[in-house]
C-alpha cells in the first residue's frame, strides 16, 4: 500500500510542474481559504451541537410532516424535472470536485501511508483535508433535498426506512469527524465522494430520459465502498491498539455501529429488489 501511495505522490508532483495543473491545485488545496480552514467548535458555520441537534430533528419533523397524506403537495412535472436535473448536477459536480480536492490534499500533504490512516493524537481539525471534510458535512446537509424531491414526485413508497435513517445519521457522522479530527476519514470522503459521483450521474441521466442498465451497479458500489470501511477500521484500529494511539478514535467506534447497520440494510434492500427480478427473468 505504501508503495501505491508513494508512486501516486510522485505522479502528483510530476504533474505538479505543469500549468494547468498548477492552477487547479492552487484553487483545491492552496488557496488560503483552504490553506488556513480551521474548525473551531461554536465559531464555525454549522459547528455547534445545536445546529446539528435541529439541524436533523428539522428534516425528520418535515419529512414526517409532509408525508402525511392530508398534508399533500405536489408541483409541476416540468418544474420538478427541471429542479431535479439541476440538483443532480450539483451534487455530481461537487461529488467530483470533493473527491479531487480531497485526493490531491492526501497526495500533497501527507508523507505516507500512515499519516492518512492515523493522525497523531490531538491532531487540530485544520488545512485542506479537514475543509474538505467540512464541504463534505454541509453536502450531507444539502442532501437532505434528495427527501424532498421524492415527496414533490408523489413517489412516497420510495421514501423507505433506509433512506431517511441514511440521510439523517449521515450528517452525525460527518460531524463526529471534524469535532474528533477523525483519522482515516479522508479516505472515506475520497471512496464515498466517487460512489456518489457515479450515483447522481445515474440519477442525472434518468431525469434527462435516459435509463441505464447498470442501476445495479449504484446499488452495488454502495455495498462495496461499506466493506471497504470495515478493512479502514480494521487498519486504524490496529494502528491505534500497536501504536501510541489515533486520532478520532471516539468517532470510528460512532462509524462501526452506522455503517454495520447501513450494511445490513442495504444488503436487505438488495436482495429484494434484485434478488427478485432475477428470479422473475428466469
Amino acid at each position: 500500500m505504501e508503495y501505491i501511495f508513494q508512486a501516486c505522490k510522485f505522479l502528483v508532483n510530476r504533474l505538479s510542474k505543469q500549468p494547468g495543473f498548477t492552477t487547479v491545485e492552487y484553487w483545491l488545496v492552496n488557496h488560503p481559504k483552504i490553506h488556513s480552514f480551521a474548525w473551531k467548535q461554536g465559531q464555525t458555520p454549522g459547528s455547534s451541537p445545536v445546529f446539528l441537534t435541529l439541524t436533523v430533528i428539522a428534516y425528520l419533523s418535515v419529512t414526517f410532516l409532509l408525508t402525511r397524506p392530508s398534508f399533500g403537495i405536489s408541483c409541476s412535472p416540468r418544474f420538478l424535472r427541471n429542479l431535479t436535473a439541476i440538483h443532480n448536477m450539483i451534487l455530481l459536480s461537487l461529488s467530483f470536485t470533493m473527491a479531487v480536492g480531497c485526493t490531491l490534499s492526501i497526495l500533497l500533504l501527507l508523507p505516507n501511508v500512515d499519516h492518512l490512516v492515523c493522525f497523531p493524537k490531538k491532531t487540530p481539525p485544520s488545512g485542506p483535508l479537514f475543509f474538505w471534510a467540512y464541504i463534505f458535512y454541509l453536502s450531507k446537509i444539502y442532501e437532505y433535498m434528495d427527501t424532498l424531491l421524492i415527496i414533490l414526485s408523489n413517489s412516497v413508497r420510495r421514501l423507505t426506512f433506509l433512506h431517511v435513517y441514511h440521510h439523517a445519521t449521515v450528517v452525525v457522522m460527518c460531524y463526529l469527524s471534524l469535532h474528533t479530527s477523525q483519522s482515516m476519514f479522508p479516505g472515506v470522503l475520497v471512496t464515498n465522494a466517487v460512489v456518489h459521483v457515479i450515483m447522481y450521474f445515474y440519477y442525472l441521466l434518468c431525469t434527462l430520459g435516459i435509463r441505464p442498465s447498470w442501476k445495479k451497479l449504484v446499488t452495488d458500489c454502495q455495498i462495496v465502498q461499506f466493506y471497504s470501511s470495515f478493512a479502514i477500521m480494521g487498519w486504524i484500529f490496529y494502528y491505534h491498539f500497536t501504536g501510541s494511539g489515533c486520532s478520532g478514535i471516539l468517532g470510528w467506534y460512532f462509524d462501526a455501529v452506522f455503517i454495520a447497520s447501513l450494511l445490513v440494510l442495504f444488503l436487505d434492500f438488495h436482495s429484494k429488489n434484485y434478488s427478485k427480478k432475477k428470479a422473475k427473468g428466469n
